[in-house]
């Protein structure tokens, strides 16, 4: 039995040598049972002027009723009928229908019978648009038009399978696909994900002796881009006739949803190279990504386009880049970049509030709040979680209590899932995991994944297996696959040194198939993203140059008497191979990079997947203070701003 992608492959739509029982096999019962039984819409137009608005419907039909129907020009029934589409006027385009269905000439008219499948289908009434096509007896009058307009039903209706019934059975047909047709097949396949189907479609298109329109190609692209097949994404985009702003973004933006970052920068520097003229929302979509991966560099080349842009930035992009300085650890560039904005929406005072909850400047946001009220923007929802956060991550244990009661009776505010979890995890953190577990009893939600997390967390810092491990049982019942839960459990009990409950830990794991995820750090160094995996960097740990910047580095820091703290590795193993596996960790090696691969002076930035180690944070605050540099990590949870042996989070985190 061919597969439909296989059918599809090796179709010649002048010579069909399978049999519609063998589609009829490949599509489940309930998706057709017979080909006329398809529905579909819209294919766009040219109105007249005075039909284009609903308001001479009335007029347009009534004059239809009472003028004798000229045979031979049918165009004011398609003027009527489109105007009934742009109205979705069903009232109308059923007078319109009644019509058609009484003169044997008009209701053989291809052009006529899809725009009445297109009107049915935006007005979602698919069974009178399969009616209309199951009543046409003679198949030469279904035009490759009005197969079209069926797929197109289908599609626009939620039904993309059946639009590719609909396809498949306009070629069993032997008529010919369009462009038009080819899209809609193509719409419906990134719809369900079928990147098997795509391909055959793809392979009718390179059979074609003429090329295919730029919206084909755009569609093409898609497909691939969101299938995740890159290679073949950029043959298509390599391979097209023309490319316009519209196909760069939107290959851009795959790349940045994907986080394939480096693909999605040399992309963009290409555009320029090509000097294509990208638009606000080029940008836009690039800075998130710049935001998720710490490239500070390449979001600073994306504000100086935007500084030599002629234009003005509007606020979207101008919010992009705050998130971007913010995301990046440089919170005094996202600060002027606020201020130099001439108009603000809730949004760009949002992020910038954030930008200072992920920094630990608690009280620049507080001020700001403060400002933000007496300008008379109101808060909302995501106003309050940056607030909040930023209280727990320093320690404002009081004062995020006190905004915690303020939300709802000062401003109006219904605290919501998250801003409870910010509450457990503002008392839990201080210490008080009674007063925590009550709120989470009291809530009027369900407690969350998120919730018991941070109840879980707090137990660690503080000790508490007896309630950490009531909120483990939850979590492992909320979100059984989520190696970070499995993980902080095993950590409590290591540090419990309960190492028989350890090995338990470690044994689910094993059963359930999870995996911890492995340390992971990245720098980027001129235009070039490096990575470094805990105990990994085999390479670069045996260079020369490695070595010596390594040496010269733990003779100054041992001299400030700093020796590893072996109590973060969480293996019950000996001395020396803790002591290796600490000097391993990715953070270390992509600062030890860092200080070989930029000036003097240079600020150094990490990225991290995980939390900081309690020794790593120790190592870097050292460093700093020994090199004079000033190191940023980023973590999963906060930035740490590490300067003359001082952190940023005073030591609260």
């Amino acid at each position: 039995m061919p597969a439909l992608g296989t059918f599809l492959k090796y179709h010649d739509t002048n010579c069909v040598s399978s049999k519609v029982a063998n589609l009829q096999a490949y599509l489940s019962p309930q998706s057709v049972t017979h080909f006329s039984f398809l529905r579909v819409s819209l294919r766009q137009h040219s109105t007249h002027t005075v039909l284009s608005k609903s308001a001479n419907l009335d007029e347009a039909v009534v004059t239809l009723l009472k003028t004798p129907p000229d045979l031979s020009n049918p165009e004011p029934y398609t003027d009527a009928l489109h105007a009934c589409i742009s109205a979705k006027s069903l009232h109308h385009g059923q007078k319109i229908y009644t019509l058609v269905l009484n003169n044997p000439t008009l209701r053989r008219d291809p052009k006529l019978l899809s725009k009445l499948i297109t009107l049915f289908s935006v007005c979602r009434r698919l069974d009178l648009a399969r009616k209309l096509f199951d009543d046409v007896k003679d198949s030469t009058f279904l035009t490759e038009e009005v197969w079209a307009a069926m797929a197109i039903g289908y599609s626009r209706n939620g039904s993309p399978r059946e639009a590719l019934v609909a396809y498949v059975g306009m070629l069993y047909s032997f008529v010919a696909p369009g462009d038009f047709s080819i899209s809609v097949a193509l719409k419906a396949c990134v719809d369900l994900k079928d990147l098997r189907f795509g391909r055959g479609v793809h392979a009718q298109i390179v059979k074609r002796r003429r090329k295919v329109d730029q919206v084909v190609e755009n569609v093409l692209l898609k497909l691939y881009m969101e299938r995740g097949s890159f290679e073949d994404a950029r043959k298509v985009f390599d391979g097209m006739s023309q490319r316009n702003v519209v196909t760069w973004n939107s290959f851009v933006s795959v790349l940045s949803k994907k986080v394939r970052v480096h693909e999605m920068f040399n992309l963009f520097r290409k555009m320029q190279e090509e000097r294509i003229g990208f638009s606000w929302a080029t940008l836009t979509t690039i800075l998130p990504a710049c935001s998720r991966v710490a490239a500070l560099l390449t979001g600073k080349e994306i504000h100086a386009q935007v500084m030599k842009s002629s234009e003005r930035p509007d606020v979207p992009l101008l919010n992009s880049l705050m998130d971007m300085y913010g995301k990046c650890g440089e919170v005094v560039y996202a600060r002027r970049v606020f201020d130099g904005m001439s108009s603000k929406d809730l949004t760009s005072w949002n992020t910038m509030l954030n930008s200072y909850a992920i920094n630990g400047s608690i009280e620049e946001e507080i001020n700001l709040f403060g400002t933000m009220i007496e300008s008379g923007v109101a808060p909302d929802g995501i106003t309050f979680v940056a607030l909040l956060s930023g209280c727990s991550d320093t320690g404002l244990t009081e004062y995020g209590l006190s905004l915690f009661e303020r939300m709802e009776t000062e401003f109006r505010v219904s605290p919501a899932l998250e801003h409870y979890a910010c509450l457990v995890d503002i008392l839990g953190r201080a210490g008080r995991i009674q007063e925590a577990v009550k709120v989470i009893e009291t809530m009027p939600f369900k407690p969350s994944g998120s919730v018991w997390g941070s109840l879980l967390n707090s137990c660690r810092l503080h000790g508490n297996v007896s309630v950490g491990e009531i909120a483990a049982k939850e979590l492992f019942v909320l979100e059984p696959h989520n190696p970070g839960n499995y993980v902080m459990v095993s950590n409590m009990y290591a540090d419990a040194k309960m190492w028989n409950n350890v090995d338990k830990i470690r044994e689910v794991m094993k059963q359930r198939g999870i995996k911890k995820e492995a340390g992971c750090s990245w720098v980027q160094v001129k235009d070039k993203v490096q990575i470094f995996v805990a105990g990994g960097g085999y390479e670069f740990r045996n260079s020369d140059e490695y070595k010596k910047v390594w040496s010269e580095l733990q003779e100054a820091i041992e001299k400030s008497g700093y020796a590893p703290d072996t109590s973060v590795v969480l293996h019950d193993v000996d001395e020396a191979t803790k002591v290796n596996w600490v000097c391993g960790h990715s953070e270390r090696l992509a600062t030890s990079y860092s200080l070989i691969h930029t000036g003097e002076g240079v600020p150094i930035r990490v990225t991290k997947n995980l939390r900081v180690c309690a020794d790593c944070h120790k190592w870097m605050k050292i460093v700093s203070q020994v090199t004079g540099r000033v190191i940023v990590l980023r973590d999963t949870k906060r930035f740490h701003h590490f300067a003359d042996g001082v952190c940023s989070c005073k030591d609260y985190w």
